[in-house]
């Protein structure tokens, strides 16, 4: 079964942003500095994210097979979806994933998501969210160098730009390499504000580490297993 090209979405201006909650207050982040370059830790990582990005493509092809036709019989439109996203250091690239929303999700502008209560979200997608299965094209970003396993999720430019203005510092997650799973997912995933998953990012980014790393991939297998914690 061929795949067709995944859809990108539309550039959206910060003044068409649409969020499903208010902010008060306004919240800072203390300034991380130049962080720690960890050279082992980061050969390690790289190398790991190689190895196990490209034997999860090949032992995975069947089943993401099976999920594409999955969204293709569920709802109109392209298998796939590509949106930009930020990177290391605010690098622009290009992120992969199997589409969960209808097509038409933002034509009233980008949208943070409501989370599962989400009703651009089809009925297939709201599966593949709570297994975290639509992220599985992300092992083609992990193999190009783009992503990481583990890391911060990255983030469009126009929700960075939005988060700033009341979550002072909310670029400091720029640092390091964004991920396919992340300490935020597996303490909160998609039921957390922006002001919370900072303070998750921030602890990762301090805390980075071979072992702490296993930690969540380990915790992302439950997630994926037992639903246990797919919020």
């Amino acid at each position: 079964m061929a795949l067709k090209a995944p859809q990108k979405d539309n550039d959206y201006s910060a003044n068409s942003v649409i969020m499903p909650f208010e902010h008060t207050d306004d919240f800072y982040i203390d300034p991380l500095g130049e962080i720690g370059k960890k050279p082992i830790y980061s050969f390690i990582k790289r190398i790991f994210d190689l190895v196990a990005s490209g034997l999860a493509m090949i032992v995975l092809a069947i089943p993401m097979l099976i999920i594409a036709a999955a969204v293709k019989l569920d709802s109109p439109g392209t298998v796939l979806y590509r949106q930009e996203r930020l990177g290391l250091n605010g690098k622009k690239f290009s992120i992969i994933k199997f589409r969960s929303m209808y097509m038409d999700a933002e034509a009233q502008g980008a949208q943070w998501s409501r989370g599962y209560s989400d009703k651009r979200i089809t009925r297939v997608g709201a599966t593949l969210r709570k297994t975290r299965l639509d992220e599985l094209p992300q092992l083609l970003n992990i193999f190009a160098g783009q992503m990481s396993l583990v890391g911060p999720r990255p983030e469009r430019e126009v929700f960075y730009n939005e988060f700033e203005k009341y979550i002072h510092g909310f670029k400091e997650r720029l640092k390091v390499k964004p991920g396919l799973t992340g300490f935020a997912q597996v303490s909160g995933g998609y039921n957390l504000k922006p002001e919370e998953k900072i303070i998750y990012d921030i602890e990762y980014i301090k805390r980075r580490s071979v072992f702490f790393d296993l930690k969540i991939i380990l915790k992302t297998v439950k997630v994926v297993f037992t639903h246990d914690g797919a919020k």
